[in-house]
């Protein structure tokens, strides 16, 4: 390999990196080291030199550019749904907003592993644009407190409640590291209304506090849909609502479902919520519920037993 092409491959990774973390700010000082979104790469000039520089700036800022355009075309189009807040998906503020929960995330996932997706493109069509899917279905609407299982790095759950600033988030994920992190980014983004526990599903079903005190349960790629219902309706009111959010290939899991949605007071018709809209490619999909009667006291089981013996 020639030295011209190692140079190449690490302008490449430069790029990479870059757009990985959202920011491109340079110190062009010879030998410095500049911040990164928090993180630090040096430059050396004389490795790259001024002209480098510039195609580097150039190139982050073409790549974060398609991200950003991408998200604002997904909020236009979820801002055309019926009984959506149009209003709020327009600001310039809300997307912004969305993009700093992007930086923040891949900030903290140098030391954390919160996520597989990297790349800003990607991440605002599976992360951002994904978790608001839900936005102008009336259950969402109609919400005051909003529970999210198994949340992860906090999808859908803040998202949502960047949009929806008036309605309370309960998070729930069984690792610390990331309810912490959850915690700490909701303080950053100004979000007084959201709050994540550190507990398992199959524990924090069982806490009065937590229990049946919900309008909606929203879940997003944990599991298969029976043990999603288990997980899930013990914290959801009669007459409030499940999102389970999936794939289209995995509406088979709903005859699967049919003694689970049975056993958990919910009712037996599910319904498929495709938003093509706003994902057209992506083969994504919500699976919608409604709970009509109380859950049994006995759901959801002891942990790590709905996932060995599925309802």
């Amino acid at each position: 390999m020639t030295d011209f092409d190692k140079q190449e491959m690490e302008k490449e990774a430069l790029i990479k990196e870059m757009v990985r973390r959202g920011d491109r700010n340079f110190v062009q000082n010879q030998g410095a080291k500049r911040s990164l979104a928090g993180g630090k790469a040096s430059i050396c000039n004389e490795e790259f030199g001024q002209n480098n520089i510039a195609y580097t700036c150039q190139r982050f800022d073409q790549c974060f550019q398609k991200a950003r355009v991408r998200l604002e075309q997904g909020l236009a189009a979820l801002a055309r749904r019926e009984n959506a807040p149009s209003a709020r998906l327009l600001e310039p503020s809300f997307a912004e907003a969305l993009l700093e929960l992007m930086r923040l995330v891949l900030e903290r996932n140098e030391a954390v592993n919160l996520t597989s997706i990297t790349e800003p493109l990607e991440f605002v069509c599976d992360q951002l644009l994904d978790s608001l899917a839900c936005t102008g279905r009336p259950e969402m609407e109609s919400a005051k407190k909003v529970v999210d299982i198994g949340s992860g790095a906090g999808f859908p759950g803040l998202p949502l409640a960047l949009l929806y600033p008036d309605k309370m988030f309960l998070l729930t994920d069984a690792l610390r590291k990331r309810t912490d992190f959850v915690n700490e980014t909701a303080a950053a983004l100004g979000l007084s209304d959201v709050t994540a526990i550190h507990m398992r599903a199959e524990e924090a079903g069982h806490v009065s506090a937590y229990r049946e005190q919900f309008d909606l349960a929203v879940c997003r790629a944990v599991a298969t849909l029976p043990v999603v219902l288990e997980y899930t309706l013990p914290f959801v009111k009669v007459g409030g609502n499940l999102f389970a959010y999936k794939t289209v290939q995995a509406k088979g899991e709903i005859e699967e479902s049919r003694l689970a949605l049975e056993q958990l007071g919910a009712s037996p018709d599910m319904e498929t919520f495709t938003y093509t809209d706003l994902l057209p490619d992506s083969g994504y999909a919500l699976y919608i519920t409604v709970k009509n009667r109380p859950t049994p006291d006995k759901y959801p089981r002891r942990a790590g037993i709905p996932t060995k013996v599925p309802l």
